[in-house]
């Protein structure tokens, strides 16, 4: 006897890598038991999948999925993930949910669900991450334009504010031979753009004996990708060999999105990074004498513990002084379990985000002054789908999004434009210099 599919939506916070992962397991699902369908959707079964990068990712966690309980407070709810898997009693005192599954218990999600009745209490299943731990590939599909590789996952670091360690186990990899298989994959379902992600992509061939550069060489022969983009680097794991392959290649996009979490050099050794300002400044400044216009980001934490005014000062001096075109910032979160949370000198809330108003405004100012230079200049975009007020948007090989007045068949396509200006939204104006 056959029985009606069930509808099944999952809802994905946090990170390309999470994005990815969502991916993979919704392919995993047998097709002739589950039909997948949008968050927006009345689906039987929701998945939310998990950050729990800061305590603000926790709390968007929660709200999430309290906001399809009370939606579908019919449906069975299962919570995966980071978060799950450093805190799932929390996850299940929450009335409502019915499935709690934890880093690698995600992966077979499908055998969870033989029974999607509600449950009384929710089922919990987290193991203790170990160094033995599988490697999952996932890539994320759907999108016309772009899709995540994950490359790797886990990370050895151990950096003294960060619980990724905890909820991703240590840092390994596939080999260059399945990736290869995955991009091809990609390339079959006509994408244009592969994203390389995981939470150290940089360390990539730890549990292989390749290296990055080994997997870079391979990737740009893959038929079909014309785009490849490089997400966080660590800037003591950037080397000129990585620089020089994007400065000199077709595929790999001039577009470098590196890590600094803190401009003070007694910071980072609180923070226990693994490189010192100048390893950073000088990974900025040797992409620039090779890529002028090359897109280049930073990640930073402000208010870490025992961060004083002359500390802040001295980050905010160093960022100013680089030619950088955006900062991502955050205000430092206390995570559980971590050497920070034990450090002294706390800094205030309200300190925390004015230093990290500060920084916002700052990058605000470099993404401006990074527009201004490349207006005039010829770009590649890559056209998403129509945004609001009717225009279509995309981004160029230096990670500016560009806009243009909405015309039919440009979704999914890349195109020679000229871009003009800055958009009242802050992003660049363009011209289309190809016939479509």
């Amino acid at each position: 006897m056959a029985y009606p599919k069930k509808k099944v939506a999952f809802h994905t916070l946090g990170c390309k890598l999470n994005f990815a992962e969502s991916s993979a397991i919704a392919r995993s699902l047998p097709p002739e038991r589950f039909e997948r369908v949008t968050a927006e959707d009345a689906a039987d079964i929701y998945i939310i999948n998990t950050c729990s990068v800061t305590d603000a990712a926790d709390k968007k966690c929660r709200q999430a999925i309290r906001k399809f309980i009370h939606r579908s407070p019919g449906a069975f709810i299962a919570v995966v993930g980071c978060y799950s898997q450093l805190k799932p009693q929390e996850i299940a005192t929450i009335p409502g949910v019915d499935l709690v599954l934890g880093s690698n218990e995600k992966f077979d999600l499908a055998s969870y669900l033989e029974a999607q009745d509600k449950h009384k209490h929710a089922e919990v299943h987290s193991g203790i991450l170990s160094g033995n731990d599988r490697f999952y590939p996932s890539f994320s599909s759907g999108d016309r334009t772009r899709s995540f590789l994950k490359v790797q996952d886990g990370c050895d670091y151990g950096c003294s504010y960060c619980t990724i360690p905890m909820a991703r186990g240590k840092s390994r990899n596939p080999s260059i031979g399945l990736l290869m298989e995955e991009a091809r994959k990609i390339a079959d379902q006509g994408i244009k753009e592969i994203v390389l992600t995981g939470v150290n992509i940089g360390d990539f061939g730890r549990s292989t004996g390749e290296t990055f550069t080994d997997l870079l060489k391979e990737l740009v022969n893959t038929r079909g990708i014309e785009r490849i983009r490089l997400s966080s680097v660590e800037p003591n794991l950037l080397t000129d060999e990585i620089i020089g392959m994007v400065a000199t290649g077709n595929k790999l996009l001039p577009h470098f999105h590196i890590p600094l979490q803190s401009g003070s050099n007694k910071i980072l050794g609180l923070m226990k990074r693994r490189y010192r300002r100048e390893v950073f400044a000088g990974r900025v400044y040797k992409i620039r004498e090779l890529m002028p216009f090359a897109g280049i980001g930073a990640d930073v934490i402000t208010g870490f513990p025992g961060e004083t005014d002359a500390d802040f000062k001295d980050t905010f001096d160093f960022l100013e002084g680089l030619p950088l075109s955006y900062l991502h910032v955050f205000s430092y979160s206390e995570r559980p379990g971590t050497v920070a949370e034990g450090l002294p000198m706390k800094v205030p809330p309200g300190e925390k985000e004015l230093r990290s108003h500060r920084l916002a405004q700052l990058s605000d100012l470099k993404t401006t002054r990074f527009c201004e230079l490349n207006t005039g200049r010829k770009a590649m975009v890559l056209f998403e789908k129509e945004g609001s007020e009717n225009i279509i948007a995309g981004f160029t090989e230096n990670y500016i999004r560009a806009e243009h007045p909405f015309t039919g068949g440009l979704d999914g396509t890349l195109r020679e434009v000229i871009l003009t200006g800055i958009s009242e939204s802050g992003n660049m104006t363009c011209e289309i210099k190809t016939e479509l």
